[in-house]
């Protein structure tokens, strides 16, 4: 059955975000996508098969106005927003935290972090005066507490947009706008190999654990929108990477062929430039 939704889509014009854009369009969604470049908004929408029900807009979600300007014109071109999934967000090469240029750090913290409030505070003002919707954050490594070397900048505003939504269903409590969780685990992009590109030992050590849990777009999305278009309850997650379906994988590793989801790629150029995409 088609669903005339309207949805936004940050950080929609690659990898996990366009992939969930995909899913929603042949859902029969409208899709609004954005990006940080022309060229990359212009392409993505050529890679989604362009069409009516699909938008684009360019926009650094550091950027209140320009984060306005994307609701503003979602609905300008299909009337309403249904729903608003905050994907956008970027990684940094793995290295001790000295060792990271500060600006590089204020970048990722202005993306990751202060783009989430951003894109809450206007989808949730819009949502309000529409009187419906639906926000997902995006979850991502250290949302639950877990830390990593290297992976300090990432971690730390991944932890911190799970205090903020957790904070912001309180709030929307009883309002008509929704908030949920939305994690994809791990899932082959560039943003997961490029935190690699500096450092191959630990690209090869890591391999194997991703061969294990790791899964690509193709895989992951639609069942994550699945899981999107069918709820409505406040404070949802909707999760591919369960700890039981992580432990199950690891408990038959030894027992199934070994899968090489990395093949012909290399950190140093990204996913899409190894494959050639």
């Amino acid at each position: 059955m088609s669903d005339q939704r309207s949805v936004v889509v940050t950080g929609g014009t690659r990898g996990i975000g366009q992939g969930l854009a995909r899913e929603l369009l042949k859902s029969g969604c409208k899709v609004t996508i954005t990006g940080t470049r022309e060229a990359s908004v212009t392409r993505g929408m050529e890679q989604l098969g362009g069409g009516p029900n699909l938008a684009g807009a360019v926009v650094d979600v550091a950027n209140r106005d320009q984060v306005q300007a994307a609701w503003d014109h979602a609905i300008a071109t299909f009337g309403r927003v249904d729903i608003w999934i905050n994907n956008a967000g970027m990684s940094l090469p793995r290295k001790p935290i000295q060792d990271l240029p500060v600006e590089d750090v204020q970048k990722i913290i202005n993306t990751n972090l202060m783009g989430i409030f951003n894109c809450d505070a206007v989808a949730i003002k819009g949502m309000m005066d529409q009187g419906f919707g639906y926000i997902w954050n995006m979850e991502g490594f250290g949302s639950n507490g877990q830390t990593q070397k290297g992976l300090a900048p990432y971690g730390s505003t991944k932890r911190a947009v799970s205090y903020l939504t957790k904070t912001l269903i309180k709030e929307l409590k009883g309002s008509p706008v929704g908030m949920g969780y939305l994690s994809p685990g791990i899932v082959v992009t560039d943003l997961l190999v490029e935190d690699y590109a500096d450092d191959p030992v630990a690209w090869e050590k890591v391999q194997k654990t991703f061969n294990i849990l790791g899964d690509t777009v193709e895989t992951v999305t639609p069942k994550l929108i699945e899981g999107v278009l069918a709820t409505d309850k406040h404070g949802s997650r909707v999760e591919w990477l369960t700890i039981p379906k992580a432990a199950g994988r690891f408990a038959t590793a030894r027992f199934k062929k070994k899968r090489d989801l990395f093949a012909g790629i290399d950190p140093a150029k990204g996913v899409s430039g190894s494959l050639g995409v």
